[in-house]
């Protein structure tokens, strides 16, 4: 090799080598970030240390790989099945009604992959008297086929009522007890009870994350947090799997949002600007990856307990909390009314089917404080 030509593969080796070396450095920090935003999230209890906080990687929200025997309609896309709702928001998360999805193909989609759903739900003070039909329509109709795990947070664990469960289901009494052996299961969480409703709803958030952060991380895929005073009518599944689910409010759905109930005050960590917000949202019916869940209920922990140091409460606790934390974090998929109606609302000609319901109730006889 001529010198010419020597000097010109150093020079060129003395170039190129910084360059990889560069590249390799930034896609290690463009992936770090990219990994703990997604699959993990760094956690500073009140102490002041830091853990964190890690998730299994979830490949089967991103990767929907169907079924080659299964035969279904065309799709099209100049006529679309419902023309009477909106299904889709302004950035592009898909909102769920009848008639929008092919059940049978997107459980084709997802029981092949083996996912678990864990749900909460808050049985406090003399709700438990709903526990038994929100349970045992939950065995006809939630995730009906598919690896789901119910924890009950109560206070009165000798009042929560032996269901009567298909075969091969169980019902646990200990939160230490965690199998993944049967496809519904059950796990009461002794909690302590309180003489203001209030305060039951703001510490859901709380208890939400602590179940995540030391019984479900690494082991489940799904969440949803669900009230306890309600039943299942129909059909609640894959359809409703997302990053960051949320559920339209069916008292609002149809009202402008200077109507919403959000927290306008300016000194609230839960506030919203008048000519702001989407939509309103429920604060009983909520869920999503287990990561995104765990960011949500951090965060709206984080926030009410920096109220509290102010001496406020959001109007509606955790249900204003999640609504300002979801006008920033848009939910990735959005769930019609159709999946938290009320029992004492007259059905709208565009609610087809009503899946999941509020029962009619008295409050002065259930809540410790009215």
């Amino acid at each position: 090799m001529s010198f010419k030509m020597h000097l010109l593969t150093s020079r060129t080796v003395a170039v190129i080598l910084p360059v990889l070396l560069l590249l390799g450095m930034l896609y290690s920090y463009i992936w770090r970030h990219y990994r703990d935003g997604i699959f993990g999230q760094e956690v500073r209890p009140a102490d002041g240390s830091s853990s964190r906080v890690d998730f299994t990687i979830v490949n089967h929200w991103f990767h929907l790989v169907a079924s080659d025997y299964l035969e279904y309609q065309q799709p099209s896309i100049v006529q679309g099945s419902r023309t009477d709702v909106v299904t889709v928001t302004p950035w592009l998360a898909p909102i769920v009604w009848e008639g929008t999805y092919n059940p049978e193909l997107l459980d084709s989609i997802y029981r092949p992959q083996n996912i678990s759903i864990a749900a909460t739900v808050f049985a406090v003070g003399k709700y438990t008297k709903f526990l038994r039909d929100f349970l045992e329509t939950a065995e006809q109709h939630f995730f009906v086929g598919f690896k789901v795990h119910v924890y009950v947070f109560t206070d009165r664990p000798k009042e929560v009522h032996q269901v009567k469960m298909a075969s091969g289901r169980q019902l646990f009494k200990r939160a230490a007890v965690d199998s993944a052996s049967s496809p519904l299961q059950l796990t009461v969480v002794p909690v302590p009870g309180s003489n203001r409703w209030q305060e039951i709803s703001a510490r859901r958030m709380e208890l939400i994350q602590t179940l995540i952060e030391e019984k479900l991380q690494n082991h489940m895929d799904y969440i949803f947090c669900l009230d306890v005073d309600s039943k299942f009518h129909g059909r609640w599944g894959t359809e409703s799997l997302g990053a960051l689910v949320a559920v339209i409010h069916p008292g609002y759905y149809r009202d402008d949002r200077s109507k919403f109930p959000y927290e306008r005050r300016p000194e609230s960590t839960a506030y919203v600007a008048p000519r702001k917000g989407d939509f309103y949202y429920c604060g009983g019916a909520f869920g999503g990856l287990l990561q995104e869940v765990h960011r949500l209920a951090n965060t709206c922990r984080t926030n009410f307990e920096a109220d509290a140091k102010k001496g406020i409460e959001a109007a509606w606790q955790e249900e204003s909390h999640l609504n300002r934390y979801m006008l920033i974090n848009k939910p990735t998929k959005v769930l019609s009314p159709e999946y938290l109606w009320q029992d004492f609302k007259p059905r709208n000609p565009e609610v087809r089917i009503i899946r999941f319901s509020g029962v009619i109730k008295n409050y002065a006889d259930i809540r410790p404080n009215v």
